[in-house]
């Protein structure tokens, strides 16, 4: 079961010989190799930050079928392919949960601490809104409820750096990207790439 396209293959065999020699181990340079496939930027090298057990706790949440819960749809549409072929996840965006934000607060942080509510313990996956992941980080503090892992990517100008910081600061399975960048294709890569993971192990322990 080959779940990566021919042309995608060659894209990696290129990036291979542009980044050479690295320090990541390998399921970190898979996430790493595939954000550069879907950005084309060879800056994420330097960029990205895992938590010890980040990708570890990815990839047995998504093989339990643990829910994903996007900040907006184009996570989402990203995503949902890669899915429906492997474990089928529940997928939930955040922003469509809800019509009228609460007072104070944006629609997609209005939607994600409902999410919360609801699958506390689920895969959350940030890749645009910096709000709706300072609310998560803030909401988690409070209740001491870890979810399974967070992916906090989100990408521009306002709130950005300090989401990430946020998020630094939690004890709970991370993937983040330093500074200013991420958005909606480096979420839907990490997770993309964690599902390959996840089905590969899967299919390793089934022979």
């Amino acid at each position: 079961m080959n779940l990566n396209h021919p042309i995608l293959e060659q894209s990696f065999a290129i990036i291979d010989q542009e980044i050479g020699e690295h320090s990541f181990n390998a399921l970190e340079y898979a996430i790493v190799r595939r954000i550069i496939h879907a950005t084309a930027d060879f800056e994420y090298t330097n960029l990205l930050i895992f938590s010890s057990d980040a990708i570890e706790k990815g990839i047995e949440s998504l093989r339990n079928r643990c829910p994903i819960i996007t900040d907006v749809s184009m996570v989402k549409q990203g995503i949902k392919t890669l899915v429906s072929k492997t474990f089928q996840n529940p997928i939930i965006t955040a922003v469509e949960q809800v019509t009228i934000p609460e007072p104070n607060k944006t629609l997609t942080e209005t939607g994600i601490l409902k999410c919360f509510e609801r699958y506390p313990e689920a895969i959350y996956v940030i890749g645009n809104a910096p709000t709706a992941l300072l609310a998560l980080c803030q909401e988690i503090e409070k209740t001491q409820i870890k979810p399974s892992l967070v992916i906090g990517v989100p990408v521009g100008f306002v709130s950005v750096v300090e989401s990430k910081q946020a998020l630094a600061q939690i004890n709970i399975p991370q993937i983040s990207v330093k500074g200013r960048k991420g958005g909606s294709p480096v979420a839907s890569a990490i997770i993309n790439a964690i599902l390959i993971l996840a089905m590969t192990r899967e299919l390793s322990e089934q022979k």
